[in-house]
């Protein structure tokens, strides 16, 4: 996974492809129906991407075995949630931790509070997973999760202001809005990592809104966020200003919002298709009901939802 480069990935994609479409049961099932036959697909553009609902009707795996976890989605009230059978809890959070350290280095270099009450609530989060694994690596004492203990969160925050490792507050969106507005802390030492959410607790708002009020609240110069999902075992992070690079393993593609066999080009707006490589046991093609669009500098961004889509609890705002 780690020797996947921009030079071979397209070439690793291919070879991937062609194993799931013969051996991934509803994927398979899937390109029947669409009249693909995968020798024909030459290049990744022409690969027919599952859509993620997929996740929430079928079990998606690639081969015969038994899951040694599921991830679920946290979704609406009353509606479907998505599952995600995952064959190797290590190698998921092995490869999450890989692609945090090639963005921010050594996990024992920060503390990690994690603002996640919504998903510590429910159980079965890969995001809860993650971040549990990072607060374990880091070796620090200061590190954990934060439920609705807003001042306690504020007193480790001020403990740590002098200290050597830096801060990174990741926490779900109402819950960094909910910490601001009532506990404006002073927050310009740490990394404050929103990764969405609004879970219908309150209006939704605009990412530019949203990082104005944090920025403003917290005293901070920048917001960082996680684009992440349950479907996917790979995660981009944007440093500030909601510009997302992709790790390694990852690629975006934009695909026309009415025309789904047309690829849009940089700096449009469509629904974004993403090739996942670490999904090696399930389906690595998977069509997001997000809209987004690629920049020239290989960053892409993520604006809204497709109208009519269901909400996910790892949403991001329109």
């Amino acid at each position: 996974m780690y020797k996947v480069n921009a030079k071979n990935f397209d070439t690793i994609a291919l070879a991937l492809f062609k194993i799931q479409a013969e051996q991934n049961a509803v994927y398979r099932s899937y390109l029947l129906q669409k009249r693909v036959s995968a020798s024909s697909i030459d290049k990744i553009d022409a690969i027919p991407f599952l859509p993620i609902s997929f996740f929430k009707s079928h079990a998606i795996k690639t081969g015969e075995w038994e899951p040694e976890t599921v991830f679920s989605s946290s979704g609406t009230t009353g509606a479907a949630t998505s599952q995600h059978l995952v064959k190797d809890l290590s190698f998921y959070l092995n490869h999450a931790e890989a692609i945090f350290k090639s963005y921010y280095g050594e996990l024992d270099q920060y503390h990690f509070l994690a603002l996640l009450p919504s998903y510590i609530e429910r159980g079965g989060s890969s995001l809860v997973a993650m971040a549990d694994h990072f607060i374990k690596k880091s070796r620090s004492p200061h590190s954990g999760f934060y439920l609705h203990n807003y001042s306690d969160l504020v007193d480790t925050i001020n403990k740590l202001k002098n200290d050597s490792k830096r801060v990174i507050l990741m926490g779900v969106t109402f819950a960094l809005l909910e910490l601001a507005e009532n506990y404006p802390v002073d927050l310009k030492n740490c990394v404050v990592m929103e990764t969405g959410g609004m879970k219908g607790r309150r209006k939704e708002i605009t990412r530019g809104e949203l990082h104005s009020i944090l920025k403003n609240q917290l005293n901070i110069e920048k917001v960082a966020s996680e684009y992440g999902m349950t479907e996917l075992l790979s995660q981009a992070y944007a440093d500030a200003d909601g510009y997302y690079t992709a790790p390694s393993s990852m690629k975006m593609l934009i695909r026309n919002v009415y025309d789904p066999y047309q690829l849009e080009e940089i700096g449009r707006i469509g629904v974004i298709k993403v090739i996942d490589l670490a999904n090696i046991d399930t389906c690595a093609f998977i069509e997001t009901q997000d809209l987004g669009r690629l920049n020239k500098n290989a960053s892409f961004e993520v604006l809204g939802r497709l109208d009519n889509s269901e909400s996910r609890g790892c949403n991001l705002m329109m």
